[in-house]
């Protein structure tokens, strides 16, 4: 299966951005401040990764449903993330709720989420379904 994402607004504080399933719109992300700012999957130059305050490399990473301990839920979690441990695909409604995880809801507040909950539900359900049956899941992040 293939996710995407289309980071399309690049704030002080956030970075809001649309999530496609095979080329179909799902909803709309948030995450973080994007430093990666020559967009080319790492931290080169001046660019600094901050803690809890910087979004994902752009890129492309394997994506597998698992239980998150801090979460107590199944969670879409990303392998092998650049300078990241635990980045999970959940709910939320600011970037204060990210701490570098990529949030889904519809963006209808400046800044924010809304409706995230049945988003991350929906989305967690079809990706357990692709894993049961052994597909690879793949997220594009562009």
């Amino acid at each position: 299966m293939e996710l995407r994402i289309k980071r399309r607004f690049f704030a002080d504080t956030y970075t809001i951005g649309t999530l496609y399933i095979n080329g179909e719109r799902f909803s709309d992300t948030l995450e973080d401040k994007n430093r990666d700012v020559n967009q080319n999957g790492y931290f080169d130059g001046t660019e600094k990764k901050v803690a809890g305050e910087t979004c994902i490399p752009f890129g492309c990473y394997t994506v597998i449903v698992n239980r998150s301990p801090k979460m107590k839920r199944d969670l879409p979690r990303l392998q092998n993330v650049p300078h990241f441990d635990g980045v999970l695909i959940h709910r939320g409604n600011s970037a204060k709720d990210s701490a570098g995880c990529i949030l889904v809801g519809e963006n209808k507040v400046k800044g924010g989420l809304l409706n995230s909950a049945p988003y991350e539900e929906k989305l967690t359900a079809l990706l357990k379904q692709v894993q049961a049956r052994g597909e690879r899941i793949f997220l594009t992040i562009e």
